[in-house]
């Protein structure tokens, strides 16, 4: 009994702080979101390359890349379901882009990380929300409700409110499982 006294505290505290440390969504205490560090080893989605969804929203002559990633436990759900579990983590890294890399004569291939967003899905924070990290931040601001990617990720998302029409592997995984919905593009 002494020993549970003695121990169990420290034991709990231990198991609570492992916990967390593997957790992938955390939070400050105002609600932002704390970047994910090892988002880098999560499972790839895909990569885009000047992808813009204004007129003129890319530099045609210096596009940019823009990386997904997903956080593993969610894409073993969605292998599984065709949708996104709760605390599901989308990350989206933006990289510029150069022509003129090595030894390349043409083609192009990624530079230096320009913004960094996440798409998270958290009942507990309200759904779908977007959060923005800036080049190098440790913490992610939320977007307000009122920024056009809200509207259009729910009209124009292939699953939930998620570009899932740009990951083919997942595109296909969706269309199995009857979760796809067209979005005419």
């Amino acid at each position: 009994m002494l020993r549970e006294m003695r121990f169990g505290p420290a034991l709990l505290m231990s198991a609570i702080l492992l916990a967390q440390a593997g957790s992938t969504l955390q939070y400050t205490r105002d609600s932002k979101m704390i970047l994910p560090k090892d988002y880098r080893q999560w499972v790839f989605l895909s990569s885009g390359l000047g992808m813009g969804y204004t007129p003129g929203a890319q530099d045609a002559a210096n596009p940019q890349f823009d990386n997904v990633f997903v956080d593993p436990a969610s894409y073993q759900a969605f292998l599984k379901t065709g949708t996104w579990p709760d605390k599901t983590v989308l990350m989206l890294e933006f990289r510029g882009s150069d022509n003129h890399a090595s030894i390349t004569t043409t083609g192009r291939s990624q530079t230096a990380v320009t913004d960094i967003e996440a798409h998270v899905k958290d009942s507990s924070h309200g759904g779908w929300a977007f959060y923005s990290f800036g080049k190098a931040g440790q913490e992610g601001t939320l977007f307000p409700k009122t920024r056009d990617c809200y509207s259009c990720h729910e009209q124009n998302g292939a699953v939930d409110s998620t570009f899932v029409q740009y990951y083919p592997t997942l595109a296909d995984v969706a269309k199995a499982q009857g979760t796809f919905k067209s979005t005419g593009h």
